[in-house]
């Protein structure tokens, strides 16, 4: 399900062969005087009944790579490979990614900052 600033993520109990997972992901933006427009993530859950909750943010031209992080995080906390990426449905993908361009006031072909993607972790 998704609504502008979050995304909730489930895997219903009960289902054989199907790992149990509940993850939100909100997001805003963020001045930062040095560094500028970051988008501000919180990700919080419960996979396989263990709950967690981890805080990351990427710069305005990396943030577009956020179901990346998502997924390394959620997979550090439990969540099993085979289940691929944290955000599977194109449909709420696509309505996260225009929110997102529209909360940075982002346009197709603006440049990345090569540093960037190395302070992010990519």
């Amino acid at each position: 399900m998704f609504e502008p600033g979050h995304l909730h993520r489930a895997n219903l109990p009960g289902m054989p062969g199907v790992q149990e997972f509940a993850l939100d992901l909100y997001y805003e933006v963020r001045s930062d005087p040095v560094e500028g427009l970051m988008l501000h993530f919180r990700m919080t859950g419960e996979i396989d009944g263990k709950a967690f909750e981890e805080e990351f943010q990427l710069h305005r031209d990396t943030a577009f790579n956020f179901a990346s992080t998502a997924t390394r995080i959620a997979a550090k906390h439990g969540l099993h490979p085979s289940f691929g990426a944290v955000l599977r449905n194109h449909h709420e993908y696509d309505l996260m990614f225009a929110d997102i361009r529209e909360k940075l006031k982002a346009h197709a072909g603006d440049p990345v900052n090569l540093d960037h993607l190395l302070k992010d972790g990519f």
